[in-house]
């Protein structure tokens, strides 16, 4: 009995897991791009204010040396560092995943 009260809550906490998991919008990311095209570029490797972004998750390393992966990208968008401002004030949990859907397509 208490194995099945255990897997029921494990399944439970799964499901919800996969249930809050958002997916990003490309188009709606990429609107709010505008505010980051002042410092960084997505259609040349010249850096502006910032690193171009320019086929971003196709490389294996960000410029922090973390790994190029939605959790890396989006603790830089929301914590910034290096110059860069903080967003997590500015952003909601679904902008950031647009933003990181739209620096997907670069």
């Amino acid at each position: 009995m208490r194995n099945w009260i255990l897997g029921c809550i494990t399944s439970a906490i799964l499901t919800a897991g996969l249930y809050a998991h958002q997916s990003g919008d490309a188009e709606n990311g990429k609107d709010l791009f505008h505010q980051c095209s002042g410092c960084h570029n997505t259609t040349s490797d010249v850096v502006k204010g910032g690193p171009s972004l320019k086929n971003l998750f196709k490389r294996s390393k960000l410029k922090n040396g973390k790994p190029v992966n939605e959790a890396s990208v989006g603790a830089v968008i929301m914590a910034g560092g290096n110059g860069m401002p903080p967003f997590a004030d500015q952003l909601s949990d679904q902008d950031k995943s647009d933003l990181i859907a739209y620096l997907k397509t670069l």
